[in-house]
C-alpha cells in the first residue's frame, strides 16, 4: 500500500474519531429538552382555544375521543359532532351518520361556531359592548385600509412579521395575531 494511502486512511479515521467525539460531549453537555412548543402553536393552542369556545357556548364535549373508529380531537356527545384536526379521520368520519368537522390549524378556535351543524350562541359580549368587526381588526392590525388589495395586504404581512417575528425578538402572541389577521385578511380580499 502506498504511503499517501495509508496517511489518507489513518487521517479520516482520526477526523472521524474527533468528530464522534465532539457530538457525543455535545449531547452529554446539551442534552435535548421536550418541547412544549405543540401546547403553544399549532394544534396544542387551537385546542384550548375551541376548549374554551366550547365551554362558553355551554356545549358538553369530550377530548381524545374516538369515532367510527377514528382518534378526534373533540367530540360532542349529545350533536353527533366530531371535531378533528386528521384530514384522513375527518374523510373517514364523513361517511358516517357522525357529523365531522374539520379544523385546521391556523383557524382561530372562535370561528369553529362556524362550522358547526347547530346554530352557536354569539359569545362576543353584550349587545351594548361595541362589537368589533375581525375583519376590521385584522386589516388594523396589519396598518391597511379595509378596502386593500391582496398584493397590499401581502406587502403590509411582510413587513408585519420582520417586525414580531420570534426569531427577531418579537413577541410570539403577537407574531400569532399577525399571522391570523393575514389569513382573515387575505379570506376577505380573495
Amino acid at each position: 500500500m502506498p504511503e499517501w494511502l495509508a496517511v489518507g486512511l489513518w487521517l479520516s479515521v482520526g477526523v472521524g474519531v474527533l468528530i464522534g467525539a465532539i457530538f457525543v460531549a455535545g449531547a452529554r453537555l446539551y442534552p435535548n429538552r421536550p418541547s412544549n412548543a405543540t401546547y403553544t402553536t399549532g394544534e396544542g393552542r387551537r385546542r384550548v382555544e375551541i376548549r374554551q369556545y366550547l365551554s362558553a357556548i355551554g356545549e358538553e364535549f369530550a377530548e381524545d375521543h374516538f369515532v367510527e373508529g377514528q382518534h378526534v380531537a373533540f367530540y360532542l356527545p349529545k350533536r353527533d359532532v366530531a371535531i378533528t384536526f386528521d384530514a384522513q379521520a375527518y374523510f373517514r368520519i364523513e361517511r358516517s351518520p357522525t357529523y365531522a368537522v374539520l379544523v385546521e390549524h391556523e383557524m382561530p378556535g372562535m370561528h369553529l361556531g362556524d362550522r358547526l351543524p347547530f346554530e352557536t350562541p354569539d359569545i362576543t359580549g353584550d349587545e351594548d359592548d361595541e362589537r368589533v368587526d375581525p375583519t376590521e381588526a385584522a386589516f388594523a392590525i396589519l396598518g391597511v385600509p379595509h378596502g386593500a388589495s391582496l398584493a397590499e395586504v401581502k406587502r403590509a404581512y411582510r413587513r408585519k412579521v420582520k417586525e414580531v417575528h420570534p426569531d427577531h425578538g418579537g413577541d410570539r402572541e403577537e407574531f400569532q395575531q399577525v399571522r391570523e389577521a393575514y389569513t382573515a385578511a387575505k379570506n376577505r380580499v380573495s
